[in-house]
């Protein structure tokens, strides 16, 4: 039987690919045989991942609130490879405070990238699949925070239930093209930003980082911190071959945080 999950001549383009879960797609893709566009709005991160991937892989520095950006970032995968089958669109960012420290400008900037960012990036991906006649395939990154709110994480929360959201209705919208959008809903993931995080909720909950920590393995079923490979696990099914018939699902990979 064929390897459902072999990727090779596929072509990829991850957004927030310089560290963490982004990171960890990108390296997942192209050990399946596809070649990747790492993009990161620091170029230098970008840059580093590509040079880790090797040969398969192009570094381009994207700003996912911005449009142009995002337009020349496919230009540049398109002008390497020849085409995009395959968009993750992960970049993200988080904060934490509790509801009423929250400002006007935490909220904006946190849905300018966050959901703003998916929504340009789905976007693009769709006009060029379109273009080209292709039956491409979009992997959104949401959160856990997507399917359930979090006192200290308002503006998150609202920014990745606005992404499962938009995952659901750019399926229904493109569907009839072949093309097929699914998110994934990662849980406690040990990156850089969970590292931010849990200093910031030990501060605010007043307790140490250490608590928070074990807290978090605490109401995982599976009993540890998640791993960003095995986030990136998940979007390597949903990219691929294996998934052809799945589309508009937000698939919680939290290690049974999350089973709704």
């Amino acid at each position: 039987m064929p390897n459902r999950f072999d990727l090779t001549g596929r072509r990829a383009l991850v957004t927030g690919a310089g560290a963490g879960i982004g990171r960890a797609i990108a390296l997942a893709l192209a050990d399946a045989g596809a070649r990747v566009a790492v993009t990161d709005m620091k170029g230098p991160a970008a840059r580093a991942v590509a040079d880790e991937i090797g040969h398969a892989a192009i570094p381009a520095e994207i700003d996912v609130t911005d449009a142009a950006s995002i337009s020349a970032g496919f230009d540049a995968a398109i002008a390497a490879f020849g085409g995009v089958d395959i968009v993750c669109a992960n970049a993200g960012i988080s904060r934490m405070k509790h509801f009423l420290d929250v400002t006007e400008a935490d909220w904006a900037l946190t849905m300018d990238v966050n959901a703003k960012g998916v929504f340009l990036t789905d976007q693009e991906a769709v006009r060029r699949f379109l273009a080209a006649g292709t039956k491409g395939i979009i992997v959104n990154t949401a959160s856990l925070a997507g399917k359930v709110g979090d006192a200290v994480l308002v503006d998150y929360t609202a920014s990745k239930f606005a992404v499962v959201g938009l995952t659901q209705a750019i399926a229904k919208s493109v569907a009839a093209h072949g093309i097929r959008v699914n998110a994934v809903c990662p849980g406690f993931v040990r990156t850089a930003m969970q590292e931010r995080e849990v200093v910031w909720e030990a501060e605010l909950r007043g307790l140490t980082p250490e608590a928070v920590r074990q807290g978090y393995v605490a109401m995982t079923p599976l009993g540890r911190i998640e791993e960003p490979e095995d986030v990136a696990d998940v979007v390597l099914f949903l990219a691929s071959d294996a998934a052809r018939f799945m589309t508009g699902q937000a698939v919680n990979v939290t290690g049974g945080v999350y089973m709704g």
